[in-house]
């Protein structure tokens, strides 16, 4: 895979997105044997959504990581780019408001949301910067952001094994469960290329963010990154 192939224009990954809609949760679950739960569970705690306050949940795909928002008594609005994800999502759940959008171009107005999340979403983005800024103006002033996204292991050994069997193995096991096993060829590079938690840290700020700090999940494997507006 080349770097044009992770360059991808965004209708060309809402397409690829598209054809795994149908097998996406599933998908996750054997990939990650269940332990993507774990991490959206982490997010949805770190969200820490109240009754009543009004929710973003970006990258929302089917509105599986939505669905707990809901539960909490919040508002939620499920927002994806891929049409396919939402219209999957809409058919599961009608009683979610599945909204179209770019997370480049958020079609809300400033400051509608107490929480804006997103999760496994933001290396996907064709501009990380001018997403995060978006994030920022839909926010309320004192409101908070959580970004749980794949990145970097902190412990050699995991890191080494992570990057050259486990990625590795991806469009393998893929190829069972997946509809579009070539997908999973570009989550492995894209996971890849994306920066450490620090590097992410540095983008939150300079995107107008403060009080950043992450967590990470499964020995950095993933990281939640969390910031105030």
């Amino acid at each position: 895979m080349t770097r044009a192939d992770l360059d991808k224009a965004p209708h060309e990954v809402a397409s690829m997105f598209d054809t795994v809609a149908e097998k996406y949760d599933l998908t996750n679950d054997v990939l990650t044997a269940g332990i993507d739960r774990l991490w959206r569970r982490a997010t949805t705690y770190a969200v820490a959504a109240k009754p009543g306050e009004i929710v973003l949940d970006i990258a929302a795909g089917t509105g599986t990581s939505s669905e707990p928002f809901a539960a909490a008594g919040a508002h939620v609005v499920p927002a994806d780019f891929s049409l396919g994800m939402l219209r999957v999502g809409h058919r599961r759940n009608a009683s979610l408001p599945f909204t179209a959008a770019d997370a480049t171009t958020l079609p809300f107005a400033d400051a509608s949301f107490d929480a804006v999340t997103m999760s496994f979403g933001l290396r996907n983005v064709v501009d990380i910067e001018v997403a995060l800024r978006e994030f920022a103006r839909v926010t309320k002033p004192g409101g908070r952001l959580v970004v749980c996204e794949f990145s970097q292991p902190v412990w050699g050994p995991l890191r080494t094994a992570y990057t050259d069997v486990v990625l590795r193995a991806l469009p393998t096991i893929a190829r069972r469960t997946a509809s579009n096993p070539e997908s999973y060829v570009y989550l492995a590079e894209s996971i890849r290329a994306w920066p450490d938690q620090r590097a992410l840290a540095t983008r939150v700020t300079a995107a107008g963010w403060r009080d950043v700090q992450w967590r990470n999940l499964s020995g950095g494997i993933v990281a939640l990154h969390r910031a105030t507006r």
